[in-house]
């Protein structure tokens, strides 16, 4: 998997090349590595309750909607609720179900004065399949990682 420097490193190296305002893109597995060995780094689970509820949850994660649950309305309180729960210098990686809104919210997290943001490519889910499923290609769950039911 690397050190905690290399995987930082290829981290910033994907962000750059996608032109990122945040510090890194991650995989599921670096994501989890960098949880377990960076001193204070937090997972913010970005999903909707409905999402936490009904899919899956990860231990230990701070969960603040970026859509609200129902209506898909952006949450107007993110950013007041990242400050309240996590500390603006940590180390803060970002997931969603695919990798997408957690751009956005690692976009915002660095406008509202975070500085040192990562998302997690692939998402909780993953990408869809062929047959339009998603957990079977890339993801938290597909890679085996620790998350639990309702």
């Amino acid at each position: 998997m690397g050190t905690l420097s290399e995987i930082l490193e290829v981290a910033r190296t994907r962000a750059a090349a996608l032109n990122r305002p945040y510090q890194g893109e991650l995989l599921p597995r670096e994501a989890y590595t960098l949880l377990q060995t960076a001193p204070g780094a937090k997972l913010v689970d970005v999903r909707t309750r409905a999402e936490w509820d009904w899919v899956g949850r990860v231990p230990g994660a701070v969960e603040i909607e970026w859509n609200q649950y129902p209506g898909g309305v952006r949450n107007p309180n993110f950013a007041a609720e990242l400050r309240r729960q996590v500390d603006p210098e940590a180390l803060v990686i970002f997931l969603c179900r695919s990798g997408v809104r957690s751009i956005g919210a690692a976009s915002a997290a660095i406008e509202a004065g975070f500085t040192n943001c990562y998302n997690v490519l692939e998402g909780f889910e993953g990408d869809k399949d062929a047959q339009g499923h998603r957990n079977t290609i890339g993801g938290w769950r597909h890679a085996g990682l620790p998350w639990h039911q309702g």
